[in-house]
């Protein structure tokens, strides 16, 4: 796989090609190593360390006492080693604070992986030329192979339908893949929002419990693991019913402006939701992912500063079921 083209466009091709892929240069990848990887993560991560195994790479999310998300990750076993991926923008930030918890692990250490990368796949052709025979395994978001030069791991396909993969290059080798199916990263962030995949920047890093973005219904939180840090506020909001807000995806059929991520959503004068992740098409409309409140996700909305930018909601491709809950306890 070559990489003679680096510049990435700051809008998205629309309709969204359902085939391409893109070196996902907007992450960064860390190792975990040593005797502690697997208590050391345990104790910070909202996901099960005894589930992540060769076969099984799931999401995971790390929060402050107060259960608020500052990181959104995946995690990927290599061999005895965790691997990690963060946005490039919060990694030096994520990776100091989750270094003071590391102290406590002698012989464990956390440091870039400066050797892999990322690869953003769309659709099941491409990844059937670097699988081979094995994509047939990978049968739910979050499975995962081994191959000859790294780990495949099928993701949360788009709400239209376009099967999605990550593949975790962690051998410094060239892999065939047709120059012409390469895409922008702007389109895999678009088909992030259309797959209900939130990410943090930050303006959004420790805005919101993991389950205000839709994190269980991607695979990325635990409920029946041990105590971790915001472990009570997390579990607390999903035992007892409280979630109130979730995440939602909407479209703006034509927009000047892009609404940025901790901009807030109104309905009338009140604001009601934030805005999370968003993405501009080639064809002047929006898509974007957003923090709503269940009591105003059925009425007229629009982002602050915007009053003619009408957004309308689009689907995402999983339920929601805590949204009809939060609704019948408020009637």
């Amino acid at each position: 796989m070559t990489d003679t083209d680096s510049s990435v466009s700051a809008i998205a091709d629309y309709p969204l090609a359902n085939s391409g892929w893109a070196v996902l240069d907007d992450r960064v990848v860390v190792r975990i190593s040593g005797p502690g990887t697997d208590k050391f993560l345990q104790g910070q991560f909202s996901q099960n360390l005894d589930e992540v195994t060769p076969d099984r790479s799931p999401r995971a999310a790390a929060a402050t006492p107060k259960g608020r998300a500052y990181c959104l990750t995946r995690m990927v076993r290599a061999g005895e080693d965790i691997l990690m991926d963060f946005p490039s923008e919060l990694a030096d930030d994520i990776i100091s604070h989750l270094r003071k918890y590391l102290m406590l692990f002698r012989g464990t250490t956390m440091e870039l992986a400066q050797e892999t990368r990322i690869v953003g796949i769309l659709g099941n052709e491409l990844a059937e030329k670097l699988a081979e025979n094995a994509l047939e395994s990978l049968k739910e978001p979050g499975d995962s192979c081994a191959l000859r030069d790294g780990i495949l791991v099928k993701t949360q396909s788009t709400a239209e339908g376009t099967a999605r993969y990550e593949f975790w290059q962690t051998q410094d080798s060239e892999i065939v893949l047709p120059a012409s199916a390469r895409i922008p990263v702007t389109d895999w962030q678009a088909s992030e929002i259309a797959a209900g995949v939130a990410s943090l920047t930050a303006a959004t890093q420790e805005s919101f419990v993991p389950q205000m973005l839709n994190w269980q219904h991607v695979g990325g939180v635990h409920f029946k693991k041990g105590c971790y840090t915001g472990q009570e506020v997390i579990a607390r909001m999903h035992f007892l019913g409280q979630l109130k807000k979730s995440l939602f995806r909407f479209r703006i059929e034509q927009a000047e402006n892009l609404p940025i991520p901790g901009s807030a959503l109104l309905a009338g004068e009140r604001s009601v939701g934030e805005v999370v992740n968003s993405v501009k098409y080639r064809d002047g409309s929006v898509e974007l992912l957003a923090v709503v409140r269940h009591d105003a996700a059925d009425s007229p909305l629009h982002p602050d500063g915007m009053p003619e930018a009408a957004l309308m909601p689009m689907p995402l491709p999983y339920p929601v079921p805590e949204r009809e809950k939060s609704a019948q306890s408020d009637t």
